[in-house]
């Protein structure tokens, strides 16, 4: 046989198809997708059985709130048309508050950065001093700012002083929580590098990782502070101060178009902090 004959024998096996197709015995058979819709429709079906059960509990009724339709219509119109010569009351209130959210952030991002530090696996070396400084955090963190407003307000007496402690504690266990993770994320490159020429855990820390962690210390402390402008209007409800007690006077006599003026001062804050933040975060990202 001739050397291209011989070639000519060997594409011809090489195309050849093989005996049998796809799924069938001789050709690679596709596995069959399992079913899981069943699955899916139990889901349902308990986060279903879940809702009307709490809604029993809480006693929902639907026909008392088509009932109190009327009401609801009369206080969204007065909520709608805001009073605006009531602005000159407002004024002490709300500066107060806004004092009261920069006290509550400054004290607590100030001491949340060397918590933060020993609350995180990346730059605490000792166990046992970590998971005292993450116990205690949670507990902090766990008790809302509006029982804190209260027990304040029962020890010191009414007014801001009670609201700003009680926005440092509050602040303080989130701060703690958002930073210890941060740096849990960050690389330790630099960090080992600077204790393998012999530095401390606070000068690796020091040198390392807290350049890395600033712009999201940062960041964090902006979010922090449109946080408590909030916080501090519903604290002020049980007597800490600012546009809480405001808040609460005109709402015990139903002047609900001074309150729809407070919530709209409220709303301009929170977007010029918001517009402040995002400003901050395009600089630190350049």
């Amino acid at each position: 046989m001739s050397v291209a004959g011989l070639g000519a024998g060997r594409a011809g096996t090489l195309r050849r198809p093989s005996a049998g197709g796809p799924g069938t015995a001789g050709g690679s058979a596709r596995p069959t997708k399992p079913r899981t819709g069943w699955k899916s429709l139990v889901a349902l079906l308990v986060v279903a059985g879940i809702t009307v059960w709490s809604a029993i509990a809480v006693g929902v009724d639907f026909g008392a709130l088509i009932e109190n339709a009327n009401n609801a219509s009369n206080t969204l119109i007065q909520l709608v048309q805001p009073d605006y010569s009531f602005f000159p009351q407002t004024v002490p209130a709300l500066v107060e508050t806004v004092q009261m959210a920069i006290i509550g952030t400054a004290v607590s991002v100030i001491i949340a950065l060397p918590i933060s530090f020993w609350a995180s696996r990346a730059t605490n070396p000792n166990s046992v001093a970590l998971g005292i400084v993450r116990f205690v955090m949670n507990v902090v963190r766990s008790v809302p700012d509006l029982l804190y407003a209260s027990l304040f307000v029962t020890v010191i007496g009414t007014g801001a002083l009670s609201g700003v402690f009680a926005l440092v504690l509050f602040n303080l266990g989130i701060m703690v929580k958002l930073i210890s993770e941060a740096l849990d994320g960050l690389d330790r490159g630099g960090q080992e590098a600077s204790l393998a020429t012999g530095a401390t855990w606070f000068k690796a820390n020091r040198q390392a990782m807290l350049p890395e962690v600033a712009p999201t210390y940062i960041s964090q402390t902006i979010y922090v502070l449109e946080l408590n402008i909030r916080a501090s209007t519903v604290i002020g409800l049980v007597g800490a101060g600012g546009l809480g007690m405001l808040i609460d006077k005109v709402r015990t006599f139903y002047q609900y178009h001074y309150l729809s003026l407070i919530i709209f001062e409220i709303l301009v804050i929170i977007v010029l902090l918001e517009l402040l933040s995002s400003f901050a975060r395009k600089r630190l990202i350049k």
